[in-house]
């Protein structure tokens, strides 16, 4: 994890200090990129323990669409405890339902995206866009008037991590093989917007290999990069279980790479920490590997649980924590 050491030090020789949303200062760079090979081991940091049981909980939460935070501490990951209970901004809003909701955050779009289509039944080739729409799955919900003009409204919820893993399957060229999770319009709905918001699959046929380009908008490097990284690589991993290939490169870009003040000292204590060897993530034999069993079994993305991921030959320093600005 040196690349990731080196962005610290980047950050902090080179960063701008900025005020933000949290009313604690952070020190940043616009853009930032880390590549790794997964055949040389799993992005872990090693300068500090990581708290990868979380970080797997997180995952599994956003792969079975969870806006709660206590579906997230049921899996072991307490980070959304403080967004969803404690964020001045989101207790204020009137789409905060109860007390742990999150909106519909990161799983929620991966896999309900709520999608439209509004078609104007005067133009000529309504009927056949409403039939084709209905043949992708999308229900007529109503009529929608404006200004004395009629359009039928049809929804679907689109399951776009399902659409990667499908796509990976029938068309591994494809260079659309991606998700997203920023929709314009449920931000104001969430408690957060999603930082890591763009994942997108590229597959090496010839070499039977899985990439995955990570796109993160905005990453707390001291807590946040740690988390994402590690839950990333897993994903890279799963997928690649679930369709046959093996994972290769995982590169993460970031738009605003920051440092919060009262994380500091934590990073500066790494910087003078030697970092142990990459360990290897190992999945449970319960996961089915289809270039084993050559039956691909996506209904898996519904079925996995934490206890599927774990580390082998995980090597780190002494913990360290600092507080989650929110």
């Amino acid at each position: 994890m040196q690349q990731y050491l080196d962005l610290v030090q980047n950050i902090l020789d080179n960063g701008s200090w900025q005020q933000n949303r949290t009313g604690i200062r952070s020190i940043g760079i616009p853009g930032a990129m880390m590549r790794f090979d997964m055949q040389q081991g799993f992005p872990a940091v090693t300068t500090k323990k990581l708290a990868f049981k979380a970080a797997i909980g997180e995952m599994v939460g956003f792969l079975r669409a969870a806006r709660s935070a206590a579906d997230f501490r049921t899996l072991g990951c307490k980070v959304w405890d403080q967004n969803a209970n404690e964020n001045g901004q989101w207790l204020a809003s009137p789409y905060r339902l109860q007390e742990d909701d999150l909106g519909p955050v990161y799983g929620v779009q991966w896999r309900e995206w709520p999608a439209y289509k509004l078609i104007d039944p005067n133009q000529p080739r309504a009927n056949a866009q409403i039939s084709d729409a209905l043949a992708l799955g999308y229900r007529r919900i109503g009529v929608v008037e404006e200004n004395g003009d009629g359009g039928v409204l049809l929804y679907k919820a689109i399951d776009q991590l399902r659409l990667c893993l499908d796509t990976i399957m029938t068309d591994p060229g494809n260079r659309r093989i991606l998700f997203h999770g920023w929709n314009w319009a449920q931000l104001e709905e969430m408690a957060l917007p999603p930082c890591h918001l763009l994942y997108q699959f590229l597959v090496n046929t010839s070499a039977r290999e899985i990439s995955l380009c990570l796109y993160i908008r905005s990453n707390d490097i001291g807590l946040g990069a740690p988390f994402n990284l590690a839950e990333g690589a897993a994903l890279l991993h799963l997928l690649g279980r679930l369709t046959g290939y093996s994972p290769r490169w995982f590169t993460y870009f970031i738009g605003d790479a920051h440092i919060y003040e009262n994380h500091v000292d934590m990073l500066q204590e790494q910087l003078r920490r030697e970092p142990y060897p990459a360990p290897k993530l190992v999945l449970s034999d319960r996961i089915p590997d289809y270039a084993e069993t050559g039956k691909y079994q996506p209904e898996w993305l519904e079925k996995i649980a934490p206890c599927d991921f774990r580390l082998e030959d995980y090597r780190h320093h002494a913990p360290l924590t600092a507080p989650m600005a929110v």
